[in-house]
């Protein structure tokens, strides 16, 4: 009876922590959780644009690519001074620590979509999917429909220059 009871008290544990996971950890096999996702808008003729996001992978993984139908290519890109020059590049990958928040913002990494299908009206939405590989090289997508603004959400500034 006793080892009923123990299991019927492990069982209901574990199914209050599965209840109160976050519903993002369940939506991916890499179980990469993105919060405060937003792309900026763009303008009439403006054929690029970026896209930025916080990702906390729970047991790590790389992300691979992006895709979204609103662009010709796209790509995970970094910014970043060498010397007096701001360069940027594309990535082949970006690691995700277990547990640790990788930050996509205005700078340095970031999701570039290039060759623009249409500009990107500001308070619309844009579709982006995200493609994952964890530690055995399994592939898993996140498909996200992205914000578009001016700023970040909340007020934040999205870019400050520091000279």
């Amino acid at each position: 009876m006793k080892k009923l009871l123990r299991t019927a008290a492990l069982v209901s544990t574990l199914a209050a922590t599965l209840a109160s996971a976050p519903a993002a950890w369940a939506q991916t096999a890499a179980a990469v959780k993105v919060e405060g996702a937003w792309a900026r808008a763009s303008v009439q003729g403006q054929k690029g644009t970026g896209a930025f996001m916080q990702l906390t992978a729970r047991d790590g993984a790389r992300l691979v690519r992006a895709e979204s139908p609103a662009a010709g290519v796209t790509e995970v890109h970094e910014m970043k001074m060498e010397g007096d020059v701001m360069k940027m590049r594309a990535v082949p990958a970006l690691d995700l620590p277990a547990g640790k928040t990788v930050e996509l913002k205005p700078g340095g990494y970031h999701v570039m979509l290039l060759d623009l299908r249409a500009p990107l009206a500001k308070d619309s939405s844009v579709p982006i999917t995200l493609v994952f590989q964890d530690a055995k090289g399994a592939e898993s997508k996140l498909e996200l429909s992205v914000p578009v603004g001016t700023s970040a959400p909340g007020g934040a500034k999205a870019h400050e220059h520091k000279h």
